[in-house]
């Protein structure tokens, strides 16, 4: 049947009743993988497709997860330090050098951040394969439930109710948490949001992480400080965000901005560590491409 063309197409001269529009439009399978890139392409520069970021700036006041001594040592704070700056050190260039843990700001958890994905093929940075770095994402807006209850704990029941209004959630997809807490990132205190009896914040269910995981998910992410809850310490297993997931050899994304930004369905995540020898994770600059 008739229809519009997304504008992209338009402008590069492909019109509803040829050949390439109506294989991309309809779904036929008659279109060439040159024919969607050139698609692609062109639909990004008119802006009928955009980028958002969905980074945390990195720098000495991102905040970082704080451990309760029994559980081992803490990462320590980012730290700049400049090698150069115009001036006698390098008189026409700029320059620092870091210090960062692997799992500090907006970052990617590999499969051997976890005990269970300690034996796992292609379980490190740099031995993932890169086509995991890209799939369609699936976005659960649960933001007002947030707002009430901080400790707001995503089920299995609540997951299969959002797949009820959105349609189900395919394998190898991206399950991404929208909370809205990525507007506390600025504090420290507001983003752990930790008290005497531990921090408050949200996070699936070990039941929620296996029901995904049976879908064929590629990963889980969250705008957190880590992939699971705050109360996540009590649950059996214990973070098993961590635990299942990576026993499961799949990902994490953790400290996500800008998930308000996203459509339910629809969307295409990027997130590529940095190509650490034997890395655990890694700060990313995590970006998803939308329709306009």
């Amino acid at each position: 049947m008739p229809g519009t063309l997304p504008r992209g197409f338009e402008e590069a001269g492909k019109t509803v009743g040829s050949p390439v529009a109506n294989a991309f439009y309809f779904g036929e399978q008659t279109m060439t993988s040159s024919d969607i890139l050139s698609g692609f392409a062109s639909a990004l520069l008119s802006g009928a497709v955009k980028v958002v970021d969905l980074s945390a700036p990195l720098g000495p006041d991102t905040p970082v997860l704080y451990l309760p001594p029994q559980f081992g040592k803490n990462t320590p704070k980012v730290k700049v330090h400049t090698i150069s700056e115009y001036n006698q050190d390098g008189p026409l260039w700029a320059w620092n050098w870091l210090e960062l843990g692997e799992h500090t700001g907006t970052h990617f958890d590999a499969p051997c951040h976890w005990i269970t994905g300690k034996d796992n093929p292609e379980n490190t940075t740099d031995t993932i394969p890169p086509k995991n770095f890209v799939a369609p994402v699936n976005v659960i807006d649960r933001s007002k439930q947030l707002a009430a209850d901080a400790d707001y704990l995503l089920t299995v029941e609540s997951s299969k109710e959002w797949e009820a209004e959105n349609g189900e959630i395919e394998a190898g997809s991206w399950v991404l948490l929208r909370s809205d807490w990525y507007k506390r990132n600025g504090s420290t205190d507001t983003f752990l949001n930790a008290d005497e009896n531990g921090p408050h914040s949200p996070g699936p269910t070990a039941e929620a992480i296996q029901y995904l995981l049976d879908k064929g998910i590629i990963g889980w992410g969250s705008e957190t400080v880590g992939t699971d809850a705050g109360s996540a310490g009590g649950m059996n297993p214990p973070f098993p965000a961590h635990n299942l997931m990576h026993k499961a050899n799949r990902y994490g994304l953790a400290s996500l901005c800008n998930l308000d930004q996203l459509p339910a369905k629809g969307a295409v995540l990027i997130a590529a560590p940095l190509k650490f020898v034997k890395g655990t994770g890694s700060p990313v600059r995590a970006l998803a491409i939308v329709a306009n």
